[in-house]
């Protein structure tokens, strides 16, 4: 395969998870080109990956289904050999069914994906049965690399380093209290009674999307912790 497409437009733990299939890829096929379609704001987290040709950017708040479009003819006019699908959702299932790929490759629970050439089961972690996310999207290219999944991997550019250096100078824990799904977000109260556990000699670094400085705020209120930064 010369020319391969990695498609996830969802939020930035996705794409962390699915930089796996890069490094799995890149392994199996040295001298492909590997492209990775991102949502816009979150291609930052790949500017600079060694093992990437080009990255994709979705505008998805403003003018979001010409932007859609827009990347269709765009994928299509480059002619991949495979687009590799991690998401479920309808408008990336378009994208990839309608690709002009010969290997299109998604989870079966995506509408779209009786027009792939290939689909997977969505597998669900369970108690009893723990699955991580990276063998899930691994299954999607078990059969042109192996069953074994590789490590996430980010490359920080030497701007990245130079500038966390600062907030590493004495010892420190991050918390990320906010999330897009309120199921998925710990309460305030419980941030709040953890914090007050912690020594005063940690420093406590809140970090979020720009959306999620009032409640860093309000935790950093509510807590005892004498070194919280929001």
């Amino acid at each position: 395969m010369q020319k391969i497409l990695l498609i996830q437009t969802a939020f930035i733990g996705d794409v962390v998870l699915a930089t796996a299939l890069i490094e799995k890829l890149r392994q199996r096929f040295p001298e492909s080109k590997i492209d990775f379609l991102v949502r816009k704001g979150n291609e930052g987290l790949l500017t600079q990956h060694p093992h990437l040709h080009e990255i994709l950017i979705w505008e998805k708040k403003h003018r979001k289904q010409i932007n859609l479009f827009k990347l269709l003819f765009r994928i299509r006019k480059s002619k991949y050999d495979a687009v590799i699908n991690v998401q479920r959702f309808s408008a990336t299932g378009l994208l990839t069914a309608l690709s002009g790929a010969s290997h299109t490759v998604g989870f079966d629970k995506n509408p779209w994906g009786r027009l792939f050439s290939k689909r997977v089961a969505h597998v669900i972690s369970t108690p009893n049965k723990p699955f991580h996310e990276i063998q899930r999207n691994q299954l999607l290219i078990e059969d042109i690399t192996d069953s074994e999944p590789a490590k996430p991997t980010l490359y920080p550019t030497v701007t990245d380093y130079e500038h966390v250096r600062t907030f590493k100078s004495k010892p420190y824990i991050i918390i990320a209290p906010a999330s897009v799904w309120f199921t998925k977000q710990y309460p305030f109260e419980k941030w709040v009674s953890f914090l007050n556990l912690l020594s005063p000699t940690l420093n406590v670094y809140i970090i979020g999307a720009p959306g999620d400085k009032d409640l860093g705020e309000k935790i950093k209120n509510g807590t005892q912790h004498p070194a919280v930064v929001n």
